[in-house]
């Protein structure tokens, strides 16, 4: 008897050893980890899954406040950076990303730019191309080229790769802004990228370019050079000579 209960004493502890070693390799798996603390993507392009700025951005309370006392304190710079000192850089994350969001959606740059600072220097940061996606379209947007060079220098830095959906989205941005050298800048940044191309981002830039027809060009014979057996479906010459006569006189 007494042999019995030793048996089944020891089969008890092998069993509870084993569903420990089993906890152990799923809590330190690759798919828990990056539930608990999140990824870090570092010289490659950012997947949606991943990305904490993909994720819905809900302000909360504190996140308001901030918002509107930001924006009162905008003109004012020294109060203003005592402001962001003391409470912006408490704010929890999701709220500082709300904030930085809604500041986009207005279009108010100065606030976006000082957001985007106060982000960088956080202890959670990580370099990703939807946060960098996200500042250079709003930038486009209000045409403000010296930021633009500046975050574009800063992700060059931190060797954040865009995909080729994400450049697409940006040059097009920039040639809606009205800002078609800076957009060419970027496109051959795309041409020069690791990742393969796709025809939906030349169409998509393509379509950009109505109003730069040798830029357009340029862009075509590079898409039908990678894509041969597609066709690009050109605008009637009569759209191109007034898109150019409409340049001509926003340029006088």
């Amino acid at each position: 008897m007494l042999g019995l209960v030793c048996i089944l004493l020891r089969r008890r502890r092998l069993h509870t050893t084993a569903q420990s070693r089993c906890l152990l390799k799923t809590l330190i798996s690759p798919t828990c980890l990056q539930e608990r603390f999140g990824s870090h993507i570092t010289g490659s392009a950012s997947t949606p899954s991943l990305s904490i700025w993909r994720r819905k951005k809900e302000m909360g309370k504190e996140g308001l406040i901030v918002a509107k006392e930001l924006k009162r304190l905008q003109s004012k710079p020294i109060r203003l950076e005592q402001f962001i000192q003391s409470n912006v850089s408490r704010l929890l994350k999701s709220d500082l990303f709300a904030v930085l969001a809604e500041f986009q959606r207005q279009n108010l740059v100065f606030l976006s730019m000082k957001l985007y600072d106060v982000v960088r220097k956080e202890i959670w940061y990580r370099p990703d191309m939807f946060f960098y996606r996200d500042m250079l379209m709003m930038l486009a947007r209000n045409k403000k080229v010296d930021e633009a060079k500046r975050v574009w220098e800063d992700l060059k830095r931190e060797e954040v790769l865009f995909d080729q959906h994400t450049f697409g989205d940006i040059i097009r941005a920039f040639l809606d802004g009205g800002l078609p050298s800076e957009a060419m800048y970027i496109y051959e940044e795309m041409r020069q990228s690791p990742d393969p191309p796709i025809s939906l981002s030349f169409r998509v830039i393509l379509k950009g370019l109505v109003p730069y027809p040798e830029l357009r060009e340029k862009v075509k014979d590079d898409f039908l050079e990678l894509f041969p057996d597609m066709i690009v479906y050109d605008p009637p010459e009569d759209l191109f000579d007034d898109q150019q006569w409409k340049n001509e006189s926003e340029d006088d």
